[in-house]
Order: structure tokens, then sequence, then C-alpha cells
């Protein structure tokens, strides 16, 4: 891909993606028409780049906008959705589960693929997917997920040479501090 119409491309992404971003914090609905069309031109790029794990991880982002936007529409009109938590059991099979299809899926790659860095992009991946999972319903400590995911992806995107992604994740890292207690704040309220 030309380099300068992947540099437009990636400026593009990254503001949908703080626009997203913001949103979500809020729990505004519009969020995920932001989050799906940073999506599709992430995996553009992420093709261009050979991190294949997060280009399938944008695509799932597509799909999840879909599903949060309509989960969020839906049972945004009920009472009862609203923030909440996961137990023990939930976050145990989440990690179980996700370390598990992670070295699968990053044995896969560096296998039968040129996949740069196979192994943590497919632990940012798979981990993506619950966050984003836990994001569309809601549940707190998915912003938690998303501290490390963003923390390991700074490096995993300047390594790429990606360096207004990293300096997205940068963002998204200190911004899902801020998700994390915005939320928090409001299960307090809501719980009176």
């Amino acid at each position: 891909m030309n380099a300068s119409v992947a540099l437009y491309i990636e400026i593009v992404s990254v503001i949908l993606s703080l626009t997203y971003l913001f949103l979500m914090i809020r729990e505004n609905i519009w969020c995920w028409s932001f989050g799906i069309v940073s999506s599709i031109l992430s995996i553009i790029l992420f093709l261009d780049a050979k991190l294949y794990s997060e280009s399938i991880l944008y695509f799932f982002y597509v799909l999840i906008g879909i599903y949060g936007w309509y989960t969020w529409g839906i049972k945004g009109k009920e009472e009862t959705f609203k923030i909440n938590l996961w137990n023990t059991k939930n976050h145990i099979l989440a990690l179980v589960v996700g370390f598990g299809l992670s070295f699968f899926v990053g044995y896969l790659f560096d296998e039968n693929t040129d996949a740069n860095n196979p192994y943590v992009d497919a632990h940012t991946s798979i981990f993506g997917i619950v966050a984003s999972y836990m994001e569309a319903h809601k549940v707190l400590t998915g912003w938690l997920f998303w501290i490390v995911l963003n923390g390991i992806s700074v490096w995993l995107y300047w390594t790429r040479g990606l360096e207004i992604y990293a300096g997205l994740m940068v963002v998204y890292f200190v911004m899902s501090f801020a998700g994390f207690y915005e939320w928090r704040r409001r299960l307090k309220i809501q719980n009176g």
C-alpha cells in the first residue's frame, strides 16, 4: 500500500477510534457506529502490516459493533440494562478459554504464515474479543482487560511501524483507566 494512503487511513481511523472511546465511556449508543467504521479501516492497515490476528480481531470488532449497537438499542430500553459485575467463575472461564485460544491461534499463525509476533498478536486479539463482549454487556471489569491489552498493543504496533496506532493505544491505555473509574462511579450510583 502507498505510504501516504496508509498514513491517511491510519489518521482517520484513529480519530474515529477516539470518538468511539469517548462515547463508550459515556455509555452513548453512537459509539458503536464510530467503532465499526474505524475497525474497517484498521483491517486494511493490519493486513498490510502482516498483523493477521489483529485483522481478524478488527473484523470481529465490526461484528461486535453491530451486536453492541443492537444490544444497547434493545436492552437500553429496559430498566435492567445497566453496568454490572461478573462473578469469579465467569472471569476464570474467560481467562482459561482466552489463554488456550491465544496459544492455539498464535501457533497456527507462527507455523503457517509470515505473521510478525504471532503469539503476542494472538493474545491481544483473543482477549480483545473477550473485552469487547464484556463491553457489549456493560461488564465493568472489561475495562481492566483493556488496560492490559492497550498497554501491550503500544509495543506491538510500534514494532510494526504503526506509530500513530501506537500513540492511539497510549491514549486508550490512559482512557481505559478513566473508563473504569467512570463506570465504577456510575455502578455505585445505580446500586444506590
